[in-house]
Formats: C-alpha cells, sequence, structure tokens
C-alpha cells in the first residue's frame, strides 16, 4: 500500500540519517518504527482495563464526490480546522 505522510524538513532528514546508519531504506525504517510503537500499545491494551476495537461491517462507502486520489481534498476532510486557517489568510 502506498500512503503519504507529512513531516518536518529536519525530522525527515533525521529519520533518513537513522535508517542510512542501520542499512535499512526510509520506508523499511519508518514501517519497523510504527510496527514497534504498536507492539507496545497493543501490549497496553491488553492490560487490565483496555478496550477491544471491534471492526464496522456495515453497510456504505464513500460519500459522493470523494476522491481518494485528491490529496488536498483529503486533507481538508480529515484536518477541517486546518483547512479554515489557510482558507482564512
Amino acid at each position: 500500500m502506498r500512503t503519504t505522510i507529512r513531516l518536518n524538513d529536519a525530522f525527515y532528514d533525521e529519520v533518513k540519517r537513522a535508517a542510512q546508519e542501520r542499512g535499512e531504506t526510509f520506508t523499511s525504517f519508518v514501517e519497523r518504527a510504527l510496527t514497534d510503537a504498536l507492539a507496545g500499545r497493543h501490549a497496553e491494551m491488553a492490560q487490565p482495563g483496555g478496550f477491544t476495537v471491534r471492526p464496522y461491517r456495515g453497510e456504505g462507502g464513500l460519500l459522493p464526490g470523494i476522491d481518494l486520489l485528491d490529496k488536498e481534498q483529503m486533507e481538508q476532510l480529515a484536518e477541517p480546522h486546518l483547512a479554515r486557517q489557510d482558507s482564512a489568510e
């Protein structure tokens, strides 16, 4: 699967450097880091008081007019408070 994440330049450079030091690609480094982070999160959730996420199995799909390939539209839908700030400038 392909996705886009937004990182500030300094952080991107740091991650890229760390990946190179380990002999990994940027993608594999990020994937491993996220896998490790989720493994820790899953361990926390397994403790008493955690919760279980149940997958949604209902009907539905995309709303009319939603284009998954339109990055800007997806950002506006995911973070509408940011879109309002941009339009006010």
